[in-house]
């Protein structure tokens, strides 16, 4: 079983006990829970619920690993030739580490194999 769900403009593909990373959370604490609620697409093996455009009543519930994750360190420079002018700064994005525990869409049966 898998669903697809946005968060802050962005999809994600998710299935129970998946680790996914999305933006950073203030409220977010350690062992916590998160129910997103913007379900589009939900699939159970054998029959499938779309979303126009989403599911009423789905909802896909995570629990929090880690609230402050940091990603890759960007370095912007740019430089003009013969003219003595550098500039530097550098970015470094916040994330909020969770794992998907339970997928709930009503009326969707679940086909084990």
């Amino acid at each position: 079983m898998f669903a697809i769900i946005e968060d802050g403009s962005r999809q994600y593909r998710v299935a129970p006990g998946e680790k996914l990373s999305i933006d950073y959370r203030r409220d977010a604490e350690e062992g916590g829970t998160i129910t997103f609620d913007r379900v589009l697409l939900a699939n159970g093996g054998g029959a499938s619920a779309i979303g126009a455009p989403l599911i009423e009543g789905a909802t896909v519930t995570a629990e929090v690993l880690r609230p402050l994750d940091k990603g890759q360190k960007l370095e912007i420079q740019k430089i003009r030739r013969r003219k003595n002018s550098r500039r530097h700064t550098g970015h470094r994005q916040k994330y909020t580490t969770v794992q998907v525990t339970a997928l709930d869409v009503p009326g969707l049966e679940e086909k084990s194999e």
